[in-house]
């Protein structure tokens, strides 16, 4: 199958070609912010939203700037790669003088927002999260981003991020068990976006990341199948922990690890049988046996943590 080729992709209109290059579909990413309060069953809490969606909305305005000055520095490489030469950067619908300026008032802006909230809260180590994130991205977009096995770290790191910012925007003591789940699977599904772009490479002769090079398809297998073996291990440890029985008051926690493994054997048979995991955000916007899986757990979550 050559992803290469296929009918020309109409010009975008100027809002729709902004949202794209804003990348507003990868903000599903960003609500890991909500799962401290959310595993600490104070989610519903009024007090604990209010200042937790503001922290949402600044990591996703600085996520969009980091986006787009990626998309600016990577516009040549993009151009050869069978997907990401539709975005609104490569395919031509929006200049790179437009996407700087839209970059720098989105950073900006997400900064004020950050500033604002941290200042709120009173927590400059709040602030200095968030500065971290954007720090941390712009290296792995200059440089670290050519490291195999570093890159896909630089991203689960980013998933932890989040979860500080959203431990310490609620106020919420942050488990141990709930950031190894977040590294780990991160890992997971970082490795199965490489994995895509090697069958990319392998289909079309195209160099689509500089660190493909350190990666093959049966390290990556592999790699994929310890991290999966890994995520629900230290699943099932976190629900069965005599701390997580003591703190929801119920042992029925475990009951939710049927959605997990449903959702990591649906993601592998995604991964190498339809080989189409490049993107876990548009699996999941996109896949109905994930989102039915996923919704699975949020319910029995929800009925286990809120009405048990």
């Amino acid at each position: 199958m050559n992803r290469l080729a296929g009918p020309h992709q109409p010009r975008l209109s100027r809002p729709v070609a902004w949202l794209s290059l804003c990348r507003v579909d990868q903000y599903v990413k960003n609500l890991f912010v909500f799962l401290p309060p959310f595993f600490a069953g104070r989610l519903m809490e009024f007090q604990v939203l209010v200042v937790v969606i503001p922290s949402f909305l600044a990591i996703s305005l600085l996520a969009s700037g980091v986006y787009i000055y990626n998309d600016i520095w990577d516009i040549e490489e993009d151009r050869s790669h069978p997907m990401k030469r539709r975005r609104p950067l490569p395919s031509g619908d929006v200049s790179p003088r437009e996407a700087k300026r839209l970059a720098t008032a989105l950073l900006l802006l997400g900064f004020c927002v950050a500033g604002v909230e941290s200042f709120r809260i009173r927590s400059g180590e709040l602030f200095l999260l968030f500065s971290a994130y954007v720090l941390m991205n712009i290296l792995y977009t200059r440089w670290l981003k050519r490291f195999a096995i570093l890159d896909v770290a630089i991203i689960a790191i980013g998933f932890v991020i989040r979860i500080f910012i959203g431990a310490i925007s609620s106020a919420v003591l942050l488990s141990n068990w709930i950031l190894l789940m977040t590294f780990l699977l991160a890992f997971f599904l970082g490795f199965g976006k490489r994995r895509d772009d090697l069958v990319l490479l392998e289909d079309d002769a195209v160099r689509v990341r500089k660190s493909v090079a350190g990666y093959n398809l049966a390290f990556l297998d592999a790699a994929m199948g310890i991290m999966a073996s890994v995520v629900l291990v230290t699943y099932i440890m976190y629900t069965v922990s005599p701390d997580v029985i003591a703190r929801f008051g119920t042992d029925r926690v475990y009951y939710t690890t049927v959605f997990v493994v449903l959702g990591i054997l649906r993601y592998l048979q995604i991964t190498f049988i339809e080989r189409n995991s490049g993107s876990p955000t548009q699996v999941l916007l996109k896949d109905r046996f994930i989102q039915i899986v996923v919704a699975g757990w949020i319910l029995s979550f929800l009925l286990i943590l809120y009405v048990d």
